[in-house]
């Protein structure tokens, strides 16, 4: 009788351990995809917003930070699990130089168990679980922060892209246009109307423009291989990255910017939580200046051998159980406990100095980001005129040099002036874009394809 009551402990623990273990595979995540499934759906087009999304999906930043977020999630159910009673069992043999109780055998064998219920612990429970409440809170705001910073990598090599390919084509022109100046100045040279020095000359700037082209063409290998590494696409596969360079319709004014800024800024959520966090740790340091109050109760099986017999005696002693609550309070440390609730005070004022500096500093890059729009808006505007001028130049340089009143020097110089132009234009466009972007991200939102509100 008293052997099948003793072994109920240790099946009641291991089913307790079968139940939590199905829990636990319950709450963990799916395993993560296989290479297979990384290369799935790859073919087909990929624009900007396509481009981000994938690498929301798959980039290895956010496989860790999703992973620390449910590590966050299982610390605040374990702070949550201190609330509640534990349980704790266990069994024993002792061998005795006086005889046992219940015979004239010198063998004690026991069995306990213990609930044990914290009734009041200074507060430092609750804190403890809402410290990690915050903490999770805050892992939450640190994913956005991920996202965004991977949202505007994501962006300004895409737009890096498109430039480096707006230069190739600027390249191509450029060899065009040489090729056919050479070919002119060669039929002139030819009929004796042109000195070979023309010749030379306009054979050595076509080269430049051919190594210059060759550049930009390793530019766009090198800009699609970077935006394959952030989309965690093997290199060796080619991409149809698709999208063009154009200026943003963009009308937020500061305030809006500075409004929508202070409300959705993932680093200011997170410097809010760690403030929280300052303080509930200043709470858990208070908690040693209270007593600490538990409640036990606790089973007791005594017998002579390892089934518990009593050896044929019958006594009360051998079987019993308790109950009772006890009160802990440490008096008096040297000003250990003070000193140390003082300094979690000062780490409060540290944090919360923190999040001021975090506030003015988000203030700055969204002004920032306005100025490097303002001024890539006007850029652009420039750069087209230019363009303009620059090609009516260049066309009225090869007139003005097949009528045999232009220089040589007159058609390259217009043809460099007009490459640099369509450069600067590219180059305008491309900060545009990238300033839109940065300026989404100080304001701490996600606009994956670069849409105007």
């Amino acid at each position: 009788m008293h052997s099948k009551r003793i072994l109920v402990l240790p099946v009641a623990l291991i089913m307790l351990l079968v139940f939590s273990g199905m829990a636990l595979a319950q709450d963990a995540d799916p395993m993560p995809g296989s290479e297979t499934e990384k290369s799935e759906n790859i073919s087909g087009p990929f624009d900007l917003e396509r481009c981000v999304q994938r690498a929301l999906e798959f980039n290895p930043r956010m496989k860790a930070i999703r992973a620390e977020l449910t590590g966050s999630e299982f610390g605040t159910r374990s702070s949550f699990g201190n609330f509640l009673p534990s349980v704790s069992g266990s069994y024993g043999y002792t061998y005795s130089g006086r005889k046992s109780q219940y015979s004239d055998d010198h063998n004690d064998w026991a069995a306990t168990v213990n609930v044990s219920q914290p009734v009041f612990q200074g507060f430092n429970l609750l804190a403890t679980w809402q410290r990690a409440k915050l903490a999770e809170e805050s892992t939450e705001a640190s994913l956005l922060n991920v996202e965004l910073s991977l949202i505007s990598s994501v962006q300004s090599s895409f737009l890096s892209l498109l430039k480096a390919r707006e230069d190739v084509k600027s390249a191509e022109d450029s060899v065009a246009r040489l090729e056919s100046q050479l070919k002119v100045i060669t039929a002139f040279y030819d009929v004796g109307l042109r000195p070979k020095a023309e010749v030379l000359d306009a054979e050595v700037d076509l080269a430049n423009a051919q190594q210059d082209l060759l550049t930009a063409r390793n530019n766009v290998s090198i800009q699609e291989t970077q935006l394959n590494t952030l989309l965690n696409i093997p290199m060796e596969m080619n991409v149809n990255y698709v999208g063009e360079l154009k200026k943003i319709d963009f009308d937020l004014t500061l305030q809006e910017c500075l409004r929508r800024a202070y409300d959705g800024r993932p680093d200011l959520v997170i410097g809010q939580k760690s403030v929280e966090i300052a303080e509930k740790d200043s709470t858990i340091a208070a908690s040693s200046f209270y007593p600490k109050v538990d409640a036990d109760v606790d089973y007791v099986n005594r017998g002579v051998d390892a089934g518990l017999d009593r050896g044929g005696y019958s006594h009360s002693s051998s079987e019993y159980w308790t109950a009772g609550v006890n009160a802990s309070m440490t008096l008096f440390e040297w000003g250990a406990d003070y000193y140390d609730y003082k300094k979690t005070e000062e780490t409060v004022k540290k944090v919360e100095a923190e999040l001021e500096d975090t506030r003015l500093n988000a203030g700055f890059e969204v002004k920032t980001s306005l100025l490097d729009i303002q001024e890539a808006a006007d850029r652009i505007t420039v750069a087209r005129k230019s363009v303009a001028a620059a090609e009516e130049a260049y066309r009225m340089a090869v007139a003005r040099y097949q009528a045999q009143v232009g220089t040589n020097t007159d058609v390259l110089n217009a043809q460099s002036r007009l490459t640099t132009s369509e450069a600067q234009l590219s180059q305008a466009l491309a900060d545009y874009g990238t300033a839109v972007s940065g300026l989404y991200v100080a304001m701490g939102e996600k606009n994956l394809g670069l849409i105007a509100d």
